[in-house]
């Protein structure tokens, strides 16, 4: 296994250094609870590395004529509860570190929803911006080339993520399926349910943040309407989240893309906002009462703040100036090490990204029964079945917080690490 690099770091008021790479704040949170739960450090120190990192050279045809050669990875964290899972993301910042350090989130994420799937991510470091669609769709059946050998519907699924989309999993599965010789639509999730897709799937990250937003006020001894709400990204996860509060009665007041958000103390029409998939960076177009910064967003006095963009957004520099009463994490790591110390610290919940949004990987479980079985559900059942794993979900990690007194995140990395921990010590150690 090649050696593991850390990433730029960041000093907090106390002179404590903490690394910002993806993989250096997974296994920090994972050696965290591993001191919470009676577990055989054998395992834990095995959980530290992912099982296989595979690194290719993507090679595409631009439109005009001349070649151009990017890298891609997957980074296979754990399989022992199932086959792997995670996204594909595209994105210039994709880096090998990053991918291991989310594919260790996606096999937490996976336990504490009790899913039987590991934990699993990849992707190509491209802006795909700066690709045409048929650029795009050379790229993938070239990527789907390259990572044939080591996915598979009982191997390793991948989903959408960042930069990427149904359509891009489309484009994944025929590639494998003509690579195959026979249709195979269980290797990825996240495809349009014409070719075997889930209904819901698209909506369902965003889904769970605001069925998990729900409980955690309620928890509180509040009420969902009224509550003001302030959501960082305005894509799948953000817009969704934030529509389905809106429907039940909270205050969106603020919403953000990479341009910037906008602001309105008595409540923003969320239905009016084009999402990032419908209208790409169309917050800033909408009629508002004020403008903010991303930065300013995250400042807002509300009663929620759902960071839903991208990871490392709450850190050192401002934990102390976020002036909401509870973060629920709606994006992947948007809370840095040091920042959530300072939030625990001055009493702010912090509802942790592998409970909120795993409404995803959730409904591509379903997807993936449904593929297996050749038998499509309706979006009500979708609904309905999604509910039932977010509340069974929420119950287990709700009850820990209550008996053990930890936070939040902590309480869903022992529902989780105890999980993963007892299919290690069932399962053994190959000699």
């Amino acid at each position: 296994m090649s050696s593991q690099t850390s990433g730029p770091t960041e000093e907090s008021s106390t002179g404590a250094v903490e690394p910002e790479s993806a993989v250096e704040t997974a296994r920090r949170q994972l050696e965290h609870a591993a001191e919470l739960v009676d577990i055989d450090p054998n395992i834990v120190e095995r959980l530290r590395y992912p099982k296989k990192v595979h690194e290719v050279t993507v090679p595409i045809e631009r439109d005009d004529g001349t070649v151009e050669v990017y890298t891609g990875y997957r980074a296979q964290h754990d399989s022992v509860r199932g086959p792997y899972k995670g996204g594909l993301r595209y994105h210039p910042e994709v880096t090998r570190d990053e991918c291991v350090g989310l594919g260790m989130w996606m096999t937490w994420k996976c336990a504490v929803m009790d899913l039987p799937f590991g934990g699993a991510k990849g992707g190509i470091a491209v802006n795909p911006k700066e690709l045409s669609s048929d650029e795009k769709e050379r790229l993938t059946r070239r990527f789907a080339q390259e990572i044939r050998d080591v996915i598979g519907p009982t191997v390793d699924i991948p989903a959408p993520d960042m930069g990427t989309d149904p359509k891009t999993m489309a484009w994944l599965m025929d590639a494998y399926s003509m690579q195959q010789g026979e249709t195979t639509p269980g290797v990825v999730t996240g495809k349009p349910p014409v070719i075997g897709g889930s209904e819901g799937r698209d909506g369902a990250p965003g889904r769970s943040v605001a069925i998990v937003t729900r409980e955690v006020v309620e928890y509180y001894d509040r009420d969902v309407a009224g509550t003001s709400v302030a959501i960082q990204g305005y894509g799948s996860v953000g817009a969704n989240a934030a529509r389905l509060l809106d429907e039940w009665g909270a205050t969106v007041v603020a919403v953000s893309d990479v341009n910037g958000g906008i602001y309105d103390p008595d409540g923003l029409d969320t239905a009016a906002i084009p999402s990032h998939a419908t209208e790409p960076e169309a917050v800033m177009e909408h009629e508002a009462p004020q403008t903010v910064s991303n930065e300013e967003l995250l400042e807002l006095d509300v009663d929620v703040l759902i960071p839903a963009a991208v990871g490392n957004v709450l850190t050192a520099e401002n934990a102390r100036d976020v002036s909401a009463d509870i973060v629920v994490e709606g994006a992947n790591g948007p809370t840095t090490t040091v920042a959530d110390d300072i939030l625990t610290e001055r009493d702010i919940p912090v509802v942790p990204d592998i409970l909120a949004n795993a409404g995803g990987v959730t409904v591509s479980y379903f997807e993936w029964l449904q593929d297996i079985n050749r038998r499509a559900w309706s979006l009500e059942r979708v609904h309905e079945e999604l509910e039932a794993e977010m509340q069974a979900a929420w119950t287990e990690v709700r009850n820990t917080f209550d008996d053990r007194d930890v936070t939040w995140r902590d309480a869903a990395y022992i529902v989780a690490l105890s999980r993963v921990a007892e299919a290690h010590d069932s399962r053994g150690l190959w000699p």
